[in-house]
Order: structure tokens, then sequence, then C-alpha cells
């Protein structure tokens, strides 16, 4: 038995009707690994004149990585990057200092109806890297190793497994794999992958050692001492998932709206720069998101 926690999550509405299902952060579990956020949108079904498109808006103290089972994003910031995010490439946005950017409909698909289906996740960084310069990074599919593990095809998106490594640069030890089962098809996931781990499938039922696992929860791994090899099984049909891991934080994070910091001041200084317009915009740009109406205090 794996002794997983599952997480259900929930629907979060990110405005024009576009809902998410987000994982973490939740109330039994604030993290896994760096990762401190889980948003699966999709899949749908994005129509000429549809709404999702998502305004300039800033973050501090983080990384987001991007990753498309289908569709397209158009990402833009105010270092200048303007990058069309595709299926399988990992973007990495290092927010760091501060760092604004929109995520839009590709002009090219502006006339287009296309299904839009990914993962969003974010990294908090180190307390050593929480302030380093912000930078944007995108590899291309093509550039991520991938390997057959007994029935699975695994996608090491980042950081180390079954001894493929990937390109992608972090700054501390993480995991982030893309894994493809048959119906039928074993995996046998080893506990030394990462010091913290979960995994979500996301397209069907898989067995989490022989118990049912249902697709869009997400299941904790034990760690430390409790930590063992745990046995994927695809049922009747094939089966998507995401592992994602690494090291545990090296210490409690603050988390509000877009910024993530290890210190509540520096939250509120970053609220502050973005209500006063001190943050550089994103160049061809306008519109913006406010700050939430409920503000965040550090006492």
């Amino acid at each position: 038995m794996s002794g997983a926690l599952r997480l259900s999550g929930h629907a979060k509405d990110l405005g024009g009707g576009f809902t998410v299902r987000r994982l973490l952060p939740a109330v039994q579990c604030r993290s896994v690994g760096p990762f401190i956020f889980f948003d699966h949108f999709g899949p749908v079904s994005v129509v000429p004149g549809a709404a999702h498109d998502v305004r300039p808006h800033p973050h501090i103290g983080l990384a987001t990585v991007t990753y498309l089972f289908s569709g397209a994003i158009m990402h833009r910031d105010n270092l200048g990057y303007v990058q069309q995010i595709e299926p399988g490439a990992i973007n990495w946005m290092t927010a760091g200092n501060g760092i604004v950017h929109s995520e839009r409909r590709p002009e090219s698909l502006a006339d287009m109806t296309y299904v839009n289906h990914g993962i969003q996740l974010w990294a908090a960084l180190p307390v050593a890297a929480e302030e380093v310069d912000a930078s944007f990074v995108h590899t291309p599919a093509a550039a991520i190793p991938e390997v057959q593990v007994g029935d699975a095809v695994v996608r090491v998106l980042i950081g180390t497994a079954f001894g493929q490594t990937s390109p992608v640069a972090t700054y501390a030890p993480t995991l982030y794999l893309d894994v493809q089962l048959p119906a039928g098809g074993v995996l046998e996931l080893p506990a030394a992958l990462a010091q913290e781990m979960a995994l979500y499938p996301v397209d069907a039922e898989l067995l989490l050692d022989g118990e049912p696992l249902p697709d869009h929860t997400l299941a904790v791994l034990p760690a430390g001492a409790a930590a063992a090899p745990v046995r994927l099984q695809a049922g009747d049909s094939a089966v998507r998932l995401m592992v994602i891991g690494g090291d545990a934080l090296d210490g409690p994070r603050h988390m509000w709206w877009n910024f993530v910091s290890s210190r509540k001041e520096r939250i509120v200084q970053a609220a502050g720069d973005w209500e006063a317009g001190r943050m550089k915009v994103v160049p061809g740009e306008t519109e913006f998101i406010p700050l939430p109406e409920h503000r965040f205090r550090a006492d």
C-alpha cells in the first residue's frame, strides 16, 4: 500500500469563463518539493472571440512552469521575450525580484477554434535565490529527453530519471515527468527519484499499488522513512500521468495573489510597487490585472 495523500482539488474561475482545476496549494499539503501551485486547465475549446487571455500581471519569488498537451499560448513579458508556447515544450519563467507577463491567444489563431490543455506549476525559489534577476527560458519539445521504461514512455521534463537528464536548469533539485502508459501497462516508480513526490493521472484512472486512483487526483506519496517504490498500472484504457517532486522547501513560504516570498514584508512591497506602477510594463501592452481588493497584511 502506498499510503498516499489524495487531493481532489477545486475549480477556480480565472475570468471569462476560463476555469482551472487547482490541486496545490491545499489545506492538507502546501507543497511537493519546490512546487507550491498546481493548475490543470482544459481541455477547453478556444473559439474566436473567447475571453481567455490573461492580461499582464506581476510575480516575485517563484518560477512558473508551463506545459501544454495541446493548443498554444503566446507569452510576452517585460523583459521583451515573446514566445509561443506549444505542446511538449517546457517554459520556465523565473520571477525572482519581479517580472510582468501576459498569456494570450496567438494572433495566428485569432480566427480559429482549437483546444488548450495543459498544466501550470509554480516552483518557490530557494531563499538565497528569491531575489535573482528575472529571466525566461523556452526549451523546445525536441530537446526534452524521452525513454521507454518497461511499458511506459517517460519524458523527463525537468530533473533526472531513468538515466535521462533534462536540459532545463533549476535552482534546487526538481523533478517533473510526463508518463504515458498503454492499457494494462505497468511502471514501477522508484522512491529515490525525489525527496518528495506526487503523481497526477490526467485523463484516466490508474492503479496505485493495486488501489484505484481516479483521474484528476493528486496523490502525494509518503516521504522520508515511509518512502517506498510504487507500482502504477493502467486499467482498460491508456493513461497519461504527471509526476512532480524534488527536495523539500528550505523553509515556509507566504503566498498571496501572484507573489511568493519567505518574508511577509516583501509581498507588501511588491503589492505597493504594482499598484504604484513602479514595475516595468510588457512592451505593446496597455491592459493589466489590478491588485485584489482584499490586501495582504504583514502583521
